[in-house]
């Protein structure tokens, strides 16, 4: 990377579910445009060990993140972050 991250490093603290923390600093990582529209979000293995979490820990924050109408995710392809225009046809059905 260029620069450094607008985004602080992933710290969890125990006032929280760390699935919450996780989904919430990856919903950050959207909203600073770390991760852009349409782009795919390391798979759950990868995810896992870069926040140092289980396995279980993530999908649940996916879960979490998906509940938030962030990502999309399609089997056997990947998890990937919505676009705008995605957002917006999900909220009209």
């Amino acid at each position: 990377m260029a620069g450094q991250s607008p985004v602080p490093p992933f710290e969890p603290s125990e006032a929280a579910y760390v699935y919450m923390q996780v989904a919430d600093h990856i919903a950050a990582r959207i909203a600073a445009g770390e991760l852009s529209p349409g782009a795919r979000l390391p798979g759950e293995r990868d995810l896992a060990e870069e926040y140092g979490v289980a396995l279980g820990t993530i999908r649940r924050a996916i879960e979490e993140l998906r509940d938030r109408g962030l990502v999309h995710t399609l089997p056997a392809k990947g998890t990937f972050v919505t676009s705008p225009k995605d957002e917006a046809s999900a909220e009209n059905a």
